[in-house]
């Protein structure tokens, strides 16, 4: 009894080595394109689009484009746009550079969040 109750014990022990170490799932660019289409209403290329483009934004600085008129605090915020600043941002704006101008509540999927992010590191 003792050694079945311990090779049950091993195995289970075993079980979850393998899950911990196990690779996250990959994000998915293409279903982060989806969820982007939300962004795109206010985020497009167009001259007069409410927000800044985010094409490239991936490594780039905050309020780094001549061409939009940024709030004081994504002026004084001075990130650069990577992983984790990403994350933090799109996950709750205005918890990240509060007092930004975006009106936008955030997404609570840490799933979607990093789709998007797959996607932003290819949208140039």
């Amino acid at each position: 009894m003792q050694a079945r109750n311990t090779g049950v014990l091993i195995g289970a022990a075993a079980g979850a080595v393998l899950i911990a170490i196990a690779p996250a799932a990959a994000a998915d660019a293409a279903h982060g394109k989806v969820v982007f289409q939300t962004c795109a209403a206010c985020h497009s290329d167009k001259p007069d689009a409410i927000g800044p483009s985010l094409r490239g934004v991936y490594g780039r600085k905050s309020a780094a484009l001549e061409d939009f008129r940024y709030s004081p605090a994504m002026q004084r915020a001075n990130l650069t746009w990577d992983d984790a600043n990403l994350r933090a941002y799109i996950k709750d704006p205005q918890a990240k550079v509060k007092g930004n101008r975006m009106p936008f509540g955030g997404l609570s999927s840490d799933a979607d969040i990093d789709d998007v992010i797959a996607y932003l590191k290819d949208y140039k």
